[in-house]
């Protein structure tokens, strides 16, 4: 099983919870989630993961960097998996909806405008908060 191997490449032990949660992770429509989404989802499936497992082992993927955590609107915490392609978002500040996107423009912009203060981008996070126009 692949989540097998992910997880022991992370240096996780392999365990019925961690590989339950992986594979929710990956197979959900819902890129973003939050730990109660998570939850929520396992129950719906039959799984008996309870909430606290499901925080910690969260967790436990974001130090072993197979998810990356957001908290895009004060303090609610989304995780995604990280599959290593850098990317920024948006969020609807109404639906709370993440729309992914990726730019070389901002991208290259970002990267130039460090340079000009004399650094050297390491790591961004970009978060738009947008609204529908009406």
């Amino acid at each position: 099983m692949v989540e097998n191997s992910e997880l022991r490449k992370a240096g996780l032990k392999v365990t019925l919870p961690r590989v339950k949660i992986l594979q929710m992770l990956d197979s959900a429509e819902q890129r973003h989630m939050s730990a109660e989404d998570v939850y929520k989802a396992l129950m719906e499936a039959g799984e008996d993961v309870g909430l606290a497992t499901v925080y910690r082992v969260l967790t436990q993927f974001e130090a072993a960097g197979l998810v990356a955590r957001h908290n895009f609107d004060g303090g609610h915490a989304v995780f995604e998996l990280a599959d290593g392609e850098h990317h920024d978002h948006m969020v609807d500040v109404e639906t709370r909806e993440v729309i992914e996107f990726i730019s070389p423009e901002i991208e290259k912009l970002q990267k130039a405008i460090a340079e000009e203060h004399g650094f050297e981008l390491i790591d961004h996070h970009l978060v738009l908060h947008v609204r529908k126009r009406k």
